[in-house]
């Protein structure tokens, strides 16, 4: 399998790729042979991947770099590079290349201290590899300051220095740095795509795997989650029957507080064994005693250690909640399909009687009112608004429609 496989429904983007991978090797044959490089190149040093969540900016961003790491023998016969087999497509894919750095944050934000460090490494040269790729696929947490820094190593890069940058729009990233970069559009992969890939690539029984993609409407990674796990099967559908709940204003508050209650736990659940070994490995770092007594000097370490485990479960919590909001949305939607007697496929078939009864008991208008209130709760979480306070207005807004 080659490293596009992955790639799903994508055909013009891995026809982009590969050309200018196929271009990435010419380059490096003709600088290792002291020969001129050919015009035209499609190859460039800074890439930027847009799309909705779920379309694969940073899977496309992997297989890219696992591409323009490739060293198999039948490039030399015409052979496109990304076999996937060789060395360095199987280590870039799994993250073990010394070339290929991949920058995820499980925080709010992506700082100046962190950008910079970043950016020094960029600036050597490759160690085994042909490029030195930079995959950073939270480009769009990037604070003004951090852009700034990235900006300069993204105008004077380094030779063989590569980056490539995922964010859900352009607007998300800086104007002065999505100038300098050829930018690339995923768009939303098709459900029955997604669901084959369930069924071909993970081993999922074909009618959960249609399900899954349905209801997630062709977000690869929410339908693999839905369809291999239980809890998230569990915290969906209470999810779907918030709408029924908020008949009154008790109901609307005690579904605001579940909701919020529900966000916590997946984020004490998905930080509490990352956050114990953390803590841990940083002790025995600094030579903590058997008994647990921390060395003079360390609180300070300890206490910037804290603040990170903080930070990463607030943006737990808020990835919990902007995932429950986008299953409310799917929800109307689908009322509003109904409605208008829409022939569209209905993404939450298995919650069609609450679809039937809020659709008989409403209008088209409350429901594009509803839309609207669940729009606004996620520009307030994106404002640091108090969750608590965020889900109980959409839940009263949800009541009045």
């Amino acid at each position: 399998m080659s490293v596009w496989d992955d790639l799903v429904g994508q055909d013009r983007v891995q026809e982009q790729l590969s050309a200018a991978a196929r271009d990435a090797d010419v380059l490096v044959t003709a600088d290792a042979a002291g020969e001129p490089v050919p015009p035209g190149s499609k190859m460039t040093h800074a890439w930027l991947f847009t799309g909705p969540p779920g379309s694969g900016r940073s899977t496309a961003a992997r297989a890219f770099a696992a591409a323009l790491q490739c060293t198999s023998p039948d490039r030399a016969l015409g052979g496109a590079p990304g076999c996937g087999f060789c060395d360095g497509c199987h280590t870039s894919l799994i993250g073990t290349h010394a070339d290929v750095d991949v920058i995820r944050t499980d925080l709010l934000s992506i700082g100046v201290k962190e950008t910079r460090e970043l950016v020094r490494r960029a600036q050597l040269s490759p160690a085994v590899g042909r490029w030195q790729v930079i995959v950073m696929e939270d480009a769009d947490r990037l604070t003004e300051g951090a852009g700034n820094v990235l900006l300069k190593a993204v105008e004077e890069p380094a030779p063989r220095t590569v980056w490539l940058l995922c964010a859900p729009s352009l607007e998300d990233v800086l104007p002065t740095i999505r100038s300098r970069c050829r930018h690339l559009t995923l768009r939303t992969p098709p459900v029955d795509a997604v669901a084959d890939v369930l069924v071909r690539r993970d081993g999922i029984d074909p009618e959960r795997a249609a399900a899954a993609a349905r209801a997630t409407q062709g977000h690869i990674g929410r339908a693999r989650r839905l369809a291999t796990d239980e809890r998230a099967r569990a915290r969906r559908a209470a999810v779907l029957k918030l709408p029924l709940r908020v008949e009154d204003i008790g109901g609307c508050l005690k579904a605001a507080q579940e909701l919020i209650d529900t966000a916590t736990e997946d984020a004490k659940q998905a930080s509490e064994e990352v956050d114990a070994k953390e803590t841990e490995d940083m002790k025995a770092a600094l030579g903590a005693a058997a008994g647990g007594r921390m060395p003079r000097g360390t609180a300070g370490v300890m206490k910037e250690l804290e603040d990170k485990q903080k930070r990463r479960k607030t943006r737990t919590q808020r990835d919990s909640l902007d995932l429950a909001l986008t299953e409310l949305t799917g929800f109307y939607r689908d009322v509003l399909a109904l409605q208008f007697g829409s022939r569209i496929a209905i993404a939450n078939a298995d919650a069609e009687d609450a679809l039937d009864r809020v659709a008989r008991a409403s209008t088209p208008e409350r429901t594009l009112r509803r839309i609207e209130a669940v729009s606004a709760c996620r520009r307030a979480l994106d404002r640091n608004v108090a969750p608590l306070l965020a889900v109980e207005a959409l839940t009263v807004a949800l009541r009045a429609g």
